[in-house]
């Protein structure tokens, strides 16, 4: 028996809200001229159509609600720390998860990569208000002992070094590992899949010896494989969140973790395939796709990383 992971209604219906949003709230020169920066006041926004609490015990929804409104997040570009706010959200306290899902409180996410104590390169770590450290399978509430030191990168993301001194462990780390996989594969998918439709626009409007470049299969093949990767991770997301809905711990962390995994690499992919096809244009910081592509290379490196995503596809095959 088949899944259909279409949509339905009330599903597309969150999906037409947030494309009108981010057509309202995000040209593309307000995309490229917020690069290193998090708008607050857009981020509040946001939380007010109730994005941030899906698949929370307050939100109105589930995870397939939450996947709805994030693909068209995604393929806007949307600045901020979605797939760590909806992983913080699965295991805050009550208080402190609605000041993150109401807009007012910025969380970030770390992982913590050398000795206790020592500077970690932490996401949007100059904007948080709020910082949780993933240690393998715990996590804990944390504050910054020391002065952030902001980072450049990239992606476009405001990033920083700072220590961490943690506070109170948190539970719940392998239901939050399952939404903020499913969240960053069903962004990263939306993304890629709109730098391949910018691509194939271009293809078809460049042409070379009489022909416009998308006629060649030397563009045309590659394009399309790109395109079946990516939705293939968007697949893999709706997957997951359909088992998320449904309770089942077992399928649920390993679609969302091939969901992870397969939208990541088809993103980087994408990012090498439309810089070759643009050519010199894709790599242009001024030029119409490489705010895109960089941003594609960066989500494949969010932290908390996809150790256990693999560890669990492994298992799920007997190794």
């Amino acid at each position: 028996m088949g899944l259909d992971l279409a949509f339905d209604d009330a599903q597309e219906a969150i999906g037409t809200t947030l494309r009108q949003f981010c057509a309202d709230r995000l040209s593309e020169d307000a995309v490229k001229a917020r690069a290193g920066e998090l708008d607050r006041e857009t981020w509040r926004e946001l939380a007010e159509l109730g994005v941030l609490a899906l698949a929370t015990p307050e939100g109105e929804g589930g995870a397939l609600e939450l996947v709805a409104a994030i693909e068209p997040l995604g393929a806007a570009l949307f600045p901020g720390p979605l797939a760590a706010t909806c992983f913080a959200a699965q295991i805050l306290p009550a208080a402190e998860r609605e000041r993150v899902t109401s807009g007012q409180a910025i969380v970030t996410v770390g992982e913590m990569v050398a000795a206790p104590g020592e500077p970690a390169l932490v996401p949007f770590a100059p904007e948080a208000d709020l910082f949780v450290e993933v240690v393998d399978d715990r996590a804990f509430l944390a504050e910054p002992d020391g002065a952030v030191e902001p980072v450049e990168t990239l992606g476009g993301e405001v990033w920083g070094r700072v220590a961490l001194r943690r506070g109170a462990e948190l539970g719940g780390v392998a239901r939050a590992r399952v939404v903020h996989d499913l969240v960053l594969a069903a962004y990263t998918a939306a993304a890629g899949l709109r730098l391949v439709a910018d691509t194939a626009e271009h293809a078809r409007a460049r042409r070379q010896f009489g022909r416009a470049i998308g006629d060649f299969q030397a563009v045309a093949h590659p394009l399309a494989d790109c395109w079946m990767a990516l939705n293939s991770g968007q697949e893999l997301a709706r997957a997951a969140a359909f088992d998320f809905d449904a309770g089942d711990e077992a399928k649920a962390p390993v679609r969302a973790g091939a969901a992870r995994i397969a939208a990541a690499r088809a993103g980087v992919e994408t990012a090498h395939t439309c810089h070759q096809l643009f050519g010199a244009l894709g790599i242009t910081l001024e030029g119409p796709v490489f705010h895109v592509a960089r941003r594609l290379r960066q989500l494949a490196s969010q932290p908390p990383g996809d150790g256990p995503a693999r560890a669990a596809l492994l298992a799920d095959f007997g190794l």
